[in-house]
């Protein structure tokens, strides 16, 4: 008999084993393909309606939250700013889905991390609530700066740490009201989603990194950059001619400096006026074309950067520009080939080179943090709803190596005198060391047309010290009304930020 009842206990004990391990396998492995099926609406329904971590900033503004709500589901998401963080926060949407840190973070904020699973299995006196909130790294105040400076201008700011990635501001406008979307009036979203889509400006396509622009004249700090990189020239020589205008290799086809002036000189002193005659014969016929790819790749190009707000877009420099043809005769010689007029163009941010805002802002932090290029985040970490606990945190990370250190301290010279004697003189500070670059960029090379970007890219610290704070600015060409420069119209922006991030 007690053999018989051992053998049921047994029995017992392996069913009930095969049955805990059934239904982990379930929870855990099979979580995903049963939340995606859809004809689990019940599971749906119960996700969108349960508590979910709030979305903070920096210091400490609450910028998402889920807040109770009446009918079919028991909470909604709640977004106080409203637009100021949307591109940031995305929406949180019962049929539409979610976008941005909602999206990236879903499983941290709802719960269903590996983490926050584990620790739920163990929590039998708990009241159920496994959710994390997310700390970002943005500024309140800088955010906010960000978008009053702006204003309804289409354009983006990025700003960052260059030290450590960190994203210290991130707005685009068009922007939108996540609200809208993400409310449990169903109907209601419906049709906001809707207008949204069909808005001028496509405000729900983030512009500071899901969008590409020709990047102007900021490209030619990379451009300066590999120039010194390859030894081709340096700071203070060649002293390229004073000239209105550049012929084109291989064309009748003539580049002008800006306004027809009359420009030229070392490096430092074409940079600072940003000559286009200049950077598009160092490009062309002391470069070629291997060096100055391979050194806008090093800096991100043809790439897009790892962040964790999704859908990065690739920033492009044109790498095939036909076989050789010859050489030019400058010393060293670079070859002459089929695009080389391209090339040129290239070489000043135009052809067919784009990049976001987000590519652009790395790019001065590149320069500042030694020619090391950190990953940008925008999360700092991840803690426990109930009782703060850390759970994750983002740490620095390098991603690019763009130039050596020699190379990044003398472009990050030459752009500090963009600010002192060239086309940045309203980003100067007393007691802070600014270096930056203007950019006026056409929206096409061909046509003639003279709608223009304004873009800056500038980096800012304590004078003597390490540099600080890195940013992109770009305000979009509004068709029909003509140019407008880096320096008078996204400058102005760009000093805004730096005198509310130095107090």
């Amino acid at each position: 008999m007690n053999q018989q009842i051992r053998q049921l206990g047994v029995a017992m004990l392996v069913l009930f084993v095969l049955l805990f391990a059934r239904l982990n396998w379930v929870q855990v492995f099979d979580a995903e393909q049963l939340t995606a099926d859809p004809l689990n609406t019940r599971r749906v329904v119960r996700d969108f309606g349960q508590r979910r971590g709030n979305i903070v900033t920096a210091d400490g503004v609450v910028i998402a939250e889920s807040v109770e709500s009446g009918g079919r589901f028991d909470r909604e998401r709640l977004y106080p700013d409203g637009p100021l963080y949307s591109h940031v926060t995305g929406y949180f949407s019962f049929e539409f889905g979610a976008t941005g840190i909602e999206r990236s973070y879903n499983d941290e904020l709802a719960g269903h991390s590996a983490t926050q699973r584990f620790e739920s299995f163990f929590d039998f006196f708990g009241d159920g609530d496994i959710s994390a909130d997310v700390t970002l790294t943005l500024d309140s105040e800088l955010q906010r700066a960000a978008a009053n400076a702006l204003g309804n201008r289409r354009g983006s700011v990025v700003a960052l740490d260059p030290q450590t990635g960190a994203v210290l501001a991130f707005y685009s406008w068009p922007t939108f009201d996540p609200n809208t979307i993400s409310t449990t009036d169903l109907d209601a979203a419906r049709v906001s989603k809707d207008a949204l889509d069909n808005a001028d400006g496509e405000p729900l396509l983030t512009s500071a990194h899901r969008q590409v622009f020709p990047p102007g004249s900021t490209f030619k700090v990379i451009t300066a950059a590999s120039g010194l990189e390859n030894g081709v020239v340096t700071t203070t020589a060649p002293v390229f001619p004073e000239v209105v205008s550049y012929q084109l290799p291989l064309t009748e086809v003539s580049l002008q400096n800006f306004e027809g002036s009359l420009c030229g000189g070392n490096l430092a002193q074409s940079l600072a006026r940003s000559c286009n005659t200049t950077f598009a014969e160092l490009g062309a016929e002391y470069l070629g074309p291997a060096p100055l790819v391979a050194t806008a790749e090093r800096f991100g190009f043809n790439d897009a950067p790892p962040f964790d707000i999704p859908l990065t877009a690739n920033s492009r420099f044109p790498d095939d520009y036909g076989i050789q043809l010859g050489q030019s005769e400058q010393t060293p010689p670079a070859p002459i080939v089929e695009g080389s007029a391209l090339l040129a163009q290239a070489s000043i941010g135009q052809f067919d080179v784009r990049a976001t805002p987000l590519q652009m802002a790395l790019v001065a932090a590149g320069i500042a943090n030694r020619g090391d290029i950190m990953q940008p985040h925008v999360v700092d970490r991840v803690t426990d709803s109930n009782d703060g606990e850390l759970l994750a945190r983002v740490e620095a990370q390098l991603w690019r190596q763009a130039v050596v250190p020699e190379v990044a301290a003398a472009t990050e010279a030459m752009m500090v005198g963009v600010v002192e004697t060239g086309s940045a003189q309203s980003l100067a500070r007393n007691n802070l060391t600014v270096g930056a670059k203007t950019g006026t960029a056409e929206i096409d090379t061909f046509s003639g047309a003279e709608d223009t970007h304004a873009w800056v890219i500038a980096f800012a610290g304590p004078s003597g010290g390490e540099p600080e704070f890195a940013l992109a600015v770009i305000v979009e060409a509004v068709p029909g009304q003509g140019q407008q420069t880096g320096g008078a119209v996204a400058g102005p922006i760009a000093a805004s930020l730096i005198d509310t991030h130095f107090g």
